[in-house]
């Protein structure tokens, strides 16, 4: 074999890992670049997002049936307490809808333009409910964004139900709360017995003891404290 061939041949498995080392350079490069550019918070991205969930009808709105999806996407169920504080950072209207000025307004706030980076957001705002001030906000809110008419100044009691379900369902006293609120001839909850329910929660302890009936506390918890000692007198005979 002569001499020259048997060089060129010496020298391509050279060449070739010359050549591979060079584009893995490159790729680290261009994936560094792509990476950078992705860890910023983009407004047209964060907008494109929105526009994946809408359909040409309703092109400004979020609705129901692309909620779930949404949900789908950061891995979280509807009935998730975080999808309540995600439309309190949006501060959303109606329950079940984002406008695309509200998806605006709360996911610039939180920096998110994808469903990834919302997702690495979940632990930070399911803790925002340990504080008890946000935790407060986030209660009263829940009732104007719940209430299906809004013409109308009270809650129906089912939808009642559902969010003190998902709010207070931790509260000590709440299986008996539910329980009476079941029995009672409730049908609507208004502002202020809404707002007193969680002081309630906050501030009376388990055995009643420091509870004033002759206090500012809305009728429906004097029969609810009514409600709940004849049901203790009943299962200590």
């Amino acid at each position: 074999m002569p001499r020259g061939k048997k060089r060129t041949m010496e020298m391509a498995p050279a060449e070739e890992e010359r050549q591979t080392s060079k584009r893995q350079r490159n790729n680290v490069s261009s994936s560094r670049r792509t990476n950078k550019i992705e860890d910023g918070f983009n407004i047209k991205r964060c907008l494109s997002w929105f526009k994946q969930y809408t359909i040409a009808e309703e092109p400004d709105v979020l609705g129901p049936m692309q909620m779930e999806q949404f949900c789908s996407d950061i891995g979280v169920e509807p009935e998730d307490v975080v999808m309540l504080v995600i439309a309190y950072k949006m501060n959303a209207r109606q329950m079940g809808f984002f406008t695309q000025a509200e998806w605006q307004k709360g996911l610039t706030d939180l920096q998110c333009d994808s469903a990834i980076k919302l997702q690495s957001k979940l632990d930070y705002l399911r803790n925002l409910m340990n504080d008890q001030n946000v935790f407060k906000n986030v209660y009263r809110y829940a009732y104007d964004f719940a209430r299906q008419d809004k013409d109308q100044r009270s809650m129906d009691i089912e939808t009642a139900k559902a969010m003190l379900h998902l709010l207070l369902g931790k509260w000590q006293m709440y299986p008996e709360f539910a329980q009476f609120l079941h029995q009672s001839k409730y049908k609507v909850i208004n502002k202020d017995q809404w707002c007193n329910i969680l002081e309630f929660s906050r501030t009376i302890t388990p055995d009643l003891s420091n509870y004033d009936v002759d206090g500012a506390w809305p009728v429906l918890l004097d029969e609810y404290v009514e409600f709940l000692r004849i049901s203790r007198h009943n299962e200590i005979s």
